[in-house]
């Protein structure tokens, strides 16, 4: 059974934290608000299917509960909007002035020769600050910048764009005085550029610019129409490191157990994911996955029962409370979105299959891919005003090859800066599936109507989320009306375990 007992925590803590930095304490009290109405309802519910009624006092526990934590982030975050709206950045507003930021990412090459990255404030005009900043400049002023290094310049000062706990958005004027970044953000640094060499060494340009962007991220060399085939064939989430490959790089350090015991296992297991966030850099969806490892593996460690959904719930309060702009990142939200679908809708699904005659492995591949897709669709259209119509065949053939390229290129580059041979040896072995990748993704790109138009924004996620519903209740019909023709009731088999998702 589906443990949902922090769930409505979770739920709470996003749109209240959500809801006060879009509309500050207005937001706060109608996200409160509509929070303890939508408790209240769910218990009546709950309570009218029941033959004993509603338990009253479970029910006021449940709302004192979701008031309670409700409360507690809309204080924490009021509190945040209210630092953010006074800090002493906004004075500057419309002026230039001298600072000092640490970046928290690579830089992102623009159009234009320009570049952004987004930055943690240490000095205001030579005195002490903080806060988050956005940051524009040239690229060829900044190309030696790199996460974690300090770097001092003047700019023009700008208010923030977009409601996400930023204090203000710097031009960066002339050439930076770059400082000297600490030694575990230079370790990550020379293990990076250490990879992307050895790639470049040994496999063709196509496929030399992919593999760096697929096992750490790094999509600084994936040429423009690379990216525009992976887009339209919905590939595009390979290239942003996330939980997939936090699941495969984790699952195969734990391999080790049945050599250096489990808990030894766990130990290695905690130390390479601390490291595979800080070389791969943590966004949104990396920080997601790496709380839900760690909650995971902590699991393993106490030898309680795992269970994804729980895991989920408790990162999404976690990152809550230590990172609160992540509720308005879209990243996040598709990365939870994605997880929740495959938790949840996925395992549905491939039991129903199976039940219908399909092989497991297949069963679990398309229920897999489908719910992933779904789920996403709505977001994911409301950015780039299109939906792939080849995503979920594309992703069931490359599904094979991600495991590999994952777990040899990141071994690979582990290695690179202690055995540079034996780096290149490995990185050679993931040719084959590099190609098959590319391969699928110019072949799905290229298919008529790959993708179609929809409205960006608001409309265009509501249309596809409509249209997703739909879908999806087509799709579970389908599979139970399978199910009952092999002879299968739907409850009969909805005892066996679910499967696992990657």
């Amino acid at each position: 059974m589906t443990d949902l007992r922090l769930v409505p925590a979770a739920v709470t803590a996003w749109a209240v934290t959500a809801a006060g930095i879009l509309w500050a304490v207005v937001g706060v009290l109608a996200a409160l608000a509509g929070a303890i109405a939508v408790t209240v309802a769910t218990g009546w519910w709950a309570g009218s299917r029941r033959a004993g009624g509603t338990d009253r006092r479970a029910l006021l526990g449940a709302v004192t509960a979701v008031a309670l934590v409700g409360g507690g982030f809309g204080v924490a975050v009021c509190l945040r909007v209210d630092q953010v709206r006074d800090h002493p950045v906004s004075s500057y507003a419309g002026s230039a002035t001298a600072v000092v930021v640490t970046p928290d990412e690579t830089p992102r090459v623009l159009a234009g020769g320009r570049v952004m990255f987004r930055a943690t404030l240490a000095r205001l005009d030579g005195r002490p600050s903080s806060g988050s900043v956005l940051v524009f400049a040239s690229g060829a002023d900044f190309a030696g910048l790199q996460a974690g290094r300090p770097a001092g310049f003047r700019a023009h000062v700008r208010p923030p764009t977009r409601r996400d706990l930023s204090v203000a958005v710097l031009s960066a004027t002339g050439r930076p005085h770059l400082g000297e970044a600490a030694l575990i953000h230079r370790a990550a640094h020379h293990v990076r550029s250490e990879f992307a060499d050895a790639v470049r060494l040994v496999l063709p340009a196509g496929q030399a610019a992919l593999l760096p962007a697929l096992v750490l991220g790094d999509t600084s060399a994936v040429p423009p129409e690379v990216t525009r085939e992976f887009r339209v064939a919905g590939l595009t989430h390979l290239t942003a490191v996330s939980g997939a490959n936090v699941t495969i790089v984790c699952g195969a350090v734990l391999l080790t157990a049945a050599l250096i015991g489990p808990r030894a296992a766990v130990v290695v297991a905690a130390l390479t994911l601390a490291g595979f966030v800080v070389v791969v850099q943590p966004s949104a969806s990396v920080l997601r996955a790496a709380v839900m490892g760690a909650i995971t593996l902590l699991a393993v460690l106490t030898h309680r029962r795992r269970q994804a959904l729980p895991a989920l719930a408790a990162a999404v309060v976690v990152l809550m409370i230590g990172a609160p702009e992540l509720a308005v990142d879209v990243g996040f939200a598709l990365s939870v979105s994605a997880t929740a679908g495959l938790v949840l809708v996925a395992p549905v699904w491939s039991r129903r299959l199976t039940g219908r005659g399909w092989p497991r492995p297949l069963a679990d591949a398309v229920s897999v891919a489908l719910a992933a897709q779904l789920v996403t669709a709505p977001l994911v259209a409301g950015l780039s005003g299109s939906v792939s119509l080849v995503s979920v065949a594309a992703n069931l053939l490359v599904a094979p090859v991600i495991p590999p390229i994952t777990v040899v290129g990141t071994a690979a580059a582990a290695l690179g800066p202690l055995w540079p041979a034996g780096a290149q040896l490995l990185i050679r072995f993931t040719g084959p599936e590099v190609w098959w990748l590319t391969a699928v993704s110019g072949w799905a790109a290229a298919m008529p109507a790959a993708s179609v138009p929809v409205p960006s924004g608001l409309a265009g996620v509501g249309i596809v989320a409509a249209v997703a519903v739909l879908v999806a209740l087509v799709w579970h019909w389908a599979c139970g009306v399978g199910r009952c023709r092999a002879g299968v009731t739907p409850s009969s088999g909805e005892h066996r375990s679910a499967p696992h998702p990657r």
